[in-house]
């Protein structure tokens, strides 16, 4: 039955690539229109039969007419065929650096009968795909795919060279949280996939409707000159009618050619499978996680975490040990892991955490003085002190602005400063006309160190939106202060740029366009109020009361008063901000021995 549906598959696969050829020939079937019309007037009059004046006015109309369709045609087909569709930024994992990886992979296309991928590469993603990439080297002689191949279902040998086979494009993260095993279960159905690809007419069809999406990206680059701008007009709605024309026949090509791997693939560690799943579920959530508190605020303070998947692992773990459901996770660790295949994997780790900073964050391509890498043993010193007492020195530089009269000399930074301004003897009350705050949701858990109760108000779903505002006039103007002094400084750092203060080459992607992927939209003005209130009183806790900056795996930057979390801070801030009520963080702050009349230090 597998080879059944196998051949299925394939077949449903290559009807779809015929009917996506089909349009392509139907297009240049319509551009020698003229021509033909033009041999057929130019026939008439050799042989006497469409003679005259009209005629000949027709001749020279309809031959006009021709050579522009005949120019034009062939200047959209040089186009859509040089065209380079988008790739996927990777890094690249050549065979002399992953050998038992590229040996695992080419053992699995044997016992899938499929060609192996020419190359294999990392994205700092929890995802495996295969990616036509013509320019990839092929691997060396003898290696299943490129040249003369057998057609799958066609039964007889093919005369035209096979296209070189795809890129195996693998989820970092799964390296380095899955086993050997489970790692091959998982990347069995994308390797299958290589099998339709070797098809000469699945090929053919991939590369058309690639480049005529890669036209249409040309197409809308803003250009100078109205010819210029013109030219770029007309190619752009004739790749758009084409693109529009066979996106359906290709949109069920590929799902023929998911179908026919995912068969292939029910042969090889089937049980193993369904298994590894369970694991790609919970190292998207780990990974996801990671990046969102942990990564983010490294990236924020010019730092991008070197190890980025060996922290999946110990953000798992912590997860297995906190989580009595994720108790058996822990024992795979015995187990071999998938990194294990690579020669040098902490090299390969922080390519991929670079990479990850860059497409996530827009970070510049390459380290530099304010682009430096940190290992996580430095992360509670390098990330969480220097971002407290950074958020701290600007909640000052704030105040400071708001002053209603200078003073001779600059106040001391003080916690009791901020308590003194934020307490509102009025209650609550909305800002001025004159001062808008940007009101958003309200803080998440995310944004706040240490643990955060069941009940904390941003995870409330009934909240009512109209009470996003920082609460009190007080709040207000210090939010709206934070926000435009957040927003010079960001506007005043080139994202993108390399150390040398060049943007990369844009052979992947487009680097003024960076970051592809933001983790999170831009913080509101309760948000960045919270997270600096919060930063100041973690700051006297450190100058005052001993307590230390700390990495949580799961929550990121966390404080630790006495050997414990503060897990207790976050309501407590809120409440001072919403209602202008200092009274319950004056009691935390007098429980936990924290002085707020004290200086603290900043950076």
């Amino acid at each position: 039955m597998t080879g059944i549906g196998v051949e299925a598959g394939a077949q449903a696969a290559r009807s779809r690539a015929l009917a996506v050829l089909r349009v392509r020939g139907r297009a240049l079937g319509v551009a020698v229109l003229p021509a033909a019309a033009e041999v057929i007037l130019l026939a008439g009059g050799a042989t006497g039969h469409l003679v005259g004046p009209g005629w000949d006015a027709a001749r020279w109309a309809v031959g006009a007419l021709a050579v522009l369709v005949l120019l034009a045609t062939a200047g959209v087909s040089l186009v859509v065929s040089r065209a380079r569709p988008a790739m996927s930024p990777t890094v690249p994992v050549v065979e002399e650096s992953a050998p038992d990886l590229y040996r695992m992979v080419r053992d699995l296309a044997d016992r899938l009968e499929v060609p192996a991928p020419s190359a294999i590469a990392l994205t700092p993603d929890c995802d495996s795909w295969l990616e036509d990439r013509p320019h990839a080297v092929q691997g060396p002689p003898g290696l299943p795919g490129p040249g003369q191949a057998d057609i799958p279902g066609d039964g007889r040998r093919s005369l035209r060279r096979a296209p070189v086979a795809p890129v195996l494009v693998i989820g970092s993260p799964f390296l380095w949280w899955m086993r050997v095993g489970e790692l091959r279960a998982v990347i069995a159905p994308v390797v299958a996939g290589t099998g339709p690809s070797a098809h000469p007419d699945i090929a053919a069809a991939r590369r058309f409707v690639r480049g005529l999406d890669a036209t249409v990206a040309i197409a809308a680059t803003p250009r100078r000159g109205p010819l210029a701008r013109g030219a770029a007009a007309a190619l752009g709605l004739v790749a758009r009618l084409l693109l529009g024309a066979c996106r359906e026949h290709a949109a069920q090509m590929e799902r023929g050619v998911a179908a026919a791997a995912a068969e292939r693939a029910q042969t090889v560690d089937y049980g193993l499978r369904i298994v590894a799943q369970e694991q790609v579920g919970l190292a998207y959530a780990g990974w996801d996680r990671l990046l969102t508190r942990v990564a983010l605020p490294a990236w924020r303070m010019g730092r991008w975490p070197s190890r980025l998947d060996a922290g999946v692992v110990a953000a798992l773990t912590e997860l297995s040990r906190r989580d009595r459901l994720a108790e058996g996770f822990a024992s795979r660790l015995g187990e071999r892991p998938a990194c294990d295949l690579l020669e040098e994997p902490g090299t390969v780790d922080e390519a991929t955490s670079l990479l990850a900073a860059r497409l996530f964050h827009g970070g510049p391509a390459g380290p530099g003085s304010d682009w430096a890498p940190v290992d996580w043993q430095s992360y509670p010193e390098e990330v969480v002190d220097r971002t407290w007492r950074a958020d701290a020195a600007r909640l000052h530089r704030v105040l400071d602005s708001l002053a209603t009269r200078p003073a001779r000399h600059a106040e001391a930074p003080t916690l009791a400063r901020v308590l003194d301004h934020l307490t509102d003897p009025t209650g609550p009350a909305r800002a001025p006309a004159g001062a808008d705050p940007d009101p958003g949701p309200g803080p998440t858990p995310d944004d706040v160190p240490g643990d955060v109760p069941d009940d904390f108000p941003g995870d409330d779903p009934g909240a009512d939106p109209d009470e996003d505002d920082p609460g009190t006039e007080r709040s207000a103007l210090l939010a709206a202060g934070l926000s435009a002094e957040v927003a010079r400084e960001e506007n005043a750092v080139p994202h993108g740029a390399t150390a040398a203060g060049q943007g990369p080459p844009s052979t992947l992607w487009d680097g003024g366009a960076l970051p592809l992927v933001p983790l999170q939209p831009p913080r509101t003005a309760r948000e960045l109020l919270t997270d600096h209130v919060t930063a100041m009183v973690c700051c006297a806790a450190v100058d005052t009361a001993g307590a230390v900056p700390a990495l949580d795996w799961l929550d990121g930057p966390s404080l630790l008063l006495h050997g414990e979390r503060a897990a207790d801070l976050a309501p407590r801030v809120l409440s001072l901000i919403e209602t202008g009520e200092p009274g319950p963080l004056r009691d935390w702050l007098a429980a936990a021995g924290i002085r707020p009349e004290k200086p603290i230090r900043l950076v």
